[in-house]
C-alpha cells in the first residue's frame, strides 16, 4: 500500500508551525487542510488529552463563531500523535493567510478563564477530561514561540 502524503513529511526535521498539509477539490471548491504543529515531533513531550480536549472545544467554538472565517470552517480537531491539530477550511489558502487568525485564536485560548463551552455530560462524551490551565499554558507557548514571530521554516514543510 502506498504511503499517504502526511507520512512522507520528515517528522525529524519538522518544527512547530502552521503548514498546509493538503488541498482537496470538492466540487467547485477547494478544501485546505492545515497542520497546526504545536510541539516538535519525537523531540518534545506530546500534549495530554485533557488539554487537547479543552483546546479543541475552545477552538471549535471560537472558529465557528468567527465573523470572517466562521462559514468557512469545516473541521478543527486533534492529531492522533498529540503534537498538534488539523484545521480544514473551505477555500484555497496558504499558511501565511491564516497566521492572523491563528494569533487571534490562540490569544483567545490563552486568555480564557470561563467555563469551557460544551464541557458537560449533556454536551460532551468525555467532559471530565479537560485541563483548561494547561490548555492556556500551551496556547500562550505556541503564540509566543511560534505565531508571533513565525518564519518561513515554520510555514513550509521541510524538504
Amino acid at each position: 500500500m502506498e504511503k499517504i502524503t502526511s507520512f512522507t513529511i520528515d517528522h525529524i526535521k519538522l518544527v512547530p508551525g502552521v503548514y498546509v498539509s493538503r488541498k482537496d477539490p470538492v466540487g467547485n471548491e477547494t478544501i485546505t487542510t492545515f497542520d497546526l504543529r504545536m510541539t516538535s515531533p519525537n523531540d518534545e513531550p506530546v500534549m495530554n488529552t485533557a488539554e487537547m480536549h479543552a483546546i479543541e472545544h475552545l477552538a471549535a467554538t471560537f472558529l465557528r463563531n468567527h465573523n470572517e472565517f466562521g462559514a468557512k470552517i469545516i473541521y478543527f480537531g486533534p492529531m492522533g500523535c498529540r503534537t498538534g491539530f488539523y484545521l480544514l477550511l473551505a477555500g484555497d489558502y496558504e499558511s501565511k493567510d491564516i497566521v492572523p487568525l491563528m494569533i487571534e485564536l490562540f490569544q483567545f485560548i490563552a486568555d480564557f478563564y470561563d467555563e469551557v463551552p460544551g464541557a458537560s455530560a449533556k454536551d460532551c462524551g468525555n467532559y471530565l477530561d479537560m485541563n483548561l490551565p494547561m490548555a492556556r499554558y500551551l496556547a500562550k507557548k505556541y503564540l509566543n514561540e511560534v505565531l508571533l514571530n513565525i518564519t518561513d521554516a515554520q510555514l513550509y514543510y521541510p524538504e
